[in-house]
């Protein structure tokens, strides 16, 4: 049965228009954008067999053109297509939390870095820099490492730190494993970024690790 077919609150346009896009599975968010299907599936049939095939949603949008492309109902058009999306989302969330505005939304937050940092296939460190009214100066990707580790040197996030004269910092880094959760190594580089600035009066309000999911607060944890 063709999707036009189903009752209009199973449909995954009119569902999103009605409940918003968290209400959507993967699949359903899958489908639109999509749009169609192929001779015998819908859409919504497509896109559960694109997510198995590819293993994930995450492992479908991180996909190099070369193995988007192998995907059955997609192409270079569609490749195009959404990594003009991604490319917004990443422009979006940084212009919510551009230079100046106070970080008054820690979904924003979750939000801006999960976009900044998820797509990489190796470990990225990141330090988003504040000012003494928690406003935003500046997000600096300061280590780059493997796929399983990046080495993290407190000398030079102080260094950049004093620079960009921050009274608070949040640090993030991505686990391409997809794995959102702290490593004994990522506790223990905290305390050890904590301590260094703490000695120039600079705070450390979060760490995030980025992967599947929701990200991973420190903080939340009663880790910092």
């Amino acid at each position: 049965m063709a999707i036009k077919d189903w009752p209009a609150e199973d449909r995954p346009r009119e569902k999103l228009l009605q409940r918003g896009s968290t209400a959507l599975t993967d699949a359903e968010l899958l489908a639109i954008f999509l749009r169609t299907g192929t001779p015998g599936k819908s859409a919504v049939d497509l896109a559960r067999d694109l997510l198995t095939d590819f293993g994930s949603l995450k492992a479908l949008l991180d996909a190099d053109q070369q193995r988007f492309c192998r995907g059955n109902g997609l192409g270079e058009a569609k490749y195009a297509q959404l990594q003009a999306v991604l490319e917004m989302a990443r422009r979006h969330f940084k212009e919510v939390l551009k230079r100046g505005d106070a970080l008054t939304s820690p979904d924003a937050t979750r939000a801006y870095l999960s976009a900044q940092l998820r797509g990489y296939s190796y470990e990225v460190f990141a330090c988003l820099f504040l000012d003494n009214q928690h406003r935003v100066i500046q997000l600096d990707e300061l280590f780059r490492g493997t796929i399983d580790g990046a080495s993290v040197y407190p000398r030079e996030v102080v260094k950049q730190a004093l620079y960009q004269n921050a009274a608070a910092v949040i640090f993030a880094h991505n686990h391409p494993s997809g794995i959102a959760e702290p490593s004994q190594a990522d506790k223990q580089i905290t305390e050890k970024l904590k301590q260094a600035l703490a000695l120039f009066d600079i705070r450390v309000l979060d760490h995030f690790i980025i992967g599947d999911g929701q990200p991973y607060s420190f903080a939340e944890h009663g880790l910092i």
